[in-house]
């Protein structure tokens, strides 16, 4: 199957090469493009992308708040957010909002094309030489642990491996990685993973991961 993709980013010259680069895979589609947030969340109403490329600093509604609202619509669209600076203070607040992960600007062709496939599968992008310690290091400048109030309820209806498998995906373990530490099969952690987003009502690894570190499951450092 084809995976569409919009690409929302003040600059042109960042939204046509792209669009290149994207458009050279047999895979994946480029349906639209969007100069700002606003433009972003009327463009996926329209569009129903599977992935929208998001800048964060856009004029008139920014790329957190348009992760947002791309979210809260329920709809297919997985946000993966683009950023210049792998600290970009912004970041956290995007995945906080609901993004599937993050991409820098300088990417290779084939680090963005296997970007937009992964979080189009469902996955998170957790790439592990930068992501977690963008986690790591925003968790730690974050207010006070922020709870989501479902997941708050549901906390202590995870398991004992549940919780182990959980600081194991904020750690950016791979299902392969956990699989293999835990010693039991790839498609148990599947399941473990599968039933921790739903007993915590949370969309993907991302979020799970940004949960564990406001749950001080894992503590920074």
């Amino acid at each position: 199957m084809t995976i569409r993709v919009l690409i929302a980013d003040d600059q042109m010259m960042v939204r046509e090469g792209f669009s290149v680069l994207l458009n050279a895979m047999p895979d994946i589609e480029v349906v639209g493009e969007a100069v700002n947030g606003r433009e972003a969340v009327e463009r996926v109403r329209e569009l129903a992308p599977d992935v929208v490329l998001m800048d964060i600093r856009m004029p008139e509604l920014n790329g957190i708040e348009a992760t947002r609202e791309i979210v809260a619509a329920d709809g297919a669209a997985k946000v993966l957010v683009l950023t210049t600076f792998d600290l970009d203070e912004y970041v956290y607040q995007a995945l906080r909002a609901g993004a599937s992960g993050f991409l820098l600007k300088d990417a290779s062709a084939r680090q963005l094309a296997e970007g937009v496939r992964v979080v189009a599968s469902g996955e998170a992008l957790l790439a592990p030489s930068v992501t977690k310690r963008l986690i790591t290091e925003f968790s730690r400048l974050a207010e006070a642990p922020r709870m989501m109030p479902s997941a708050r309820a549901a906390y202590g209806e995870l398991t004992e491996r549940e919780t182990e498998v959980l600081v194991l995906i904020a750690q950016g373990l791979s299902n392969a990685e956990i699989a293999e530490r835990l010693v039991v099969a790839e498609s148990t952690i599947k399941t473990h993973v599968s039933r921790i987003l739903v007993k915590l009502g949370l969309r993907d690894r991302t979020q799970a991961a940004v949960f564990a570190y406001e749950a001080r499951l894992v503590t920074p450092g």
